[in-house]
């Protein structure tokens, strides 16, 4: 069986023909450049045997397309807007048994239904589990890193599609929010986001997408990032505490953080030095850990 896809309509010209125009509340940009989802497919450095893909907001699909090229047996794609079905359907059936996809929301959608949909693709008939699951996606500016956040709590606990032995998610933010991701001691970006990915996951970005490459042509750039779970996870406590806590710690990252604890439990300023924290560092410059 042939790993390429067949020639198949342009996106633009689907986006004619169905006359699909992104959706300003919903946030949309599409990425119309093949060339750019290929090299971000080829930089993720995807896992692809015994592998389920699962797609976040495909929109009219172009990333899609260069998953399923790259070699991907097991496609899944969560689409919240109805509108794509046509464009959608259309690659299913050129997929030769490796693409589907659900119309629904990925915040609320049961994981149990996006794994039994790749469980029951044609090419996935002889397997019962996936011993990699990659979650990737073009996602919209405004619900990221609410996104994100909820993502990294199911992995915390190893929950939902983060349950399988292996995980990655390569996923796309605004540049802004990928440098805060991404940022580690004494980068000016560092901030609350980055000590709670960086708690339970290696991150990188591996691509920086120009704000032409999409239409509508976005305000900013854009910057895809990489997270792969630690081996050995940083995090001794709840995410739920280290996100409470960094929360309050970066109101205030002016202040070192002796005076930061004595304002808020004066006692806890000596379990600073106890954990090997200089208590006169401000908050952005501290390690999550090893420092790369």
């Amino acid at each position: 069986m042939s790993l390429k896809l067949p020639k198949l309509p342009s996106i633009r010209d689907l986006t004619r023909i169905y006359n699909l125009r992104a959706k300003q509340q919903l946030s949309q940009n599409f990425l119309m450049d093949k060339n750019v989802t290929d090299k971000i497919v080829s930089l993720a450095g995807l896992e692809l045997e015994n592998a389920l893909c699962v797609e976040v907001g495909p929109g009219p699909g172009l990333l899609t397309r260069s998953i399923l090229d790259r070699g991907a047996q097991s496609v899944v794609a969560v689409e919240k807007d109805p509108r794509f079905t046509p464009t959608l359907d259309q690659l299913r059936d050129a997929s030769q048994g490796r693409f589907t996809s659900l119309i629904g929301d990925m915040l609320t959608i049961d994981h149990s239904e996006i794994i039994q949909s790749g469980l029951q693709l044609e090419s996935s008939r002889e397997l019962t589990e996936f011993s990699h699951i990659h979650l990737l996606g073009n996602l919209p500016f405004n619900v990221a890193t609410p996104m994100l956040i909820q993502w990294l709590h199911l992995l915390a606990k190893r929950e939902g599609i983060f349950s399988a032995p292996n995980v990655s998610m390569t996923l796309m933010f605004q540049k802004e929010v990928g440098a805060r991701l991404t940022a580690f001691e004494r980068e000016s970006p560092r901030g609350r986001l980055s000590v709670v990915a960086q708690s339970i996951c290696d991150v990188y970005q591996i691509y920086g997408v120009r704000a032409s490459s999409f239409v509508p042509r976005p305000k900013v750039d854009a910057s895809m990032v990489q997270l792969r779970p630690l081996e050995t996870p940083l995090l001794k406590s709840s995410l739920s505490t280290l996100e409470d806590l960094m929360r309050f710690v970066f109101m205030k990252r002016r202040k070192m953080l002796a005076r930061i604890f004595k304002d808020w439990q004066p006692e806890a300023v000596e379990l600073l030095e106890e954990c090997g924290i200089d208590p006169t560092l401000r908050p952005q410059d501290v390690p999550t850990g090893l420092s790369k």
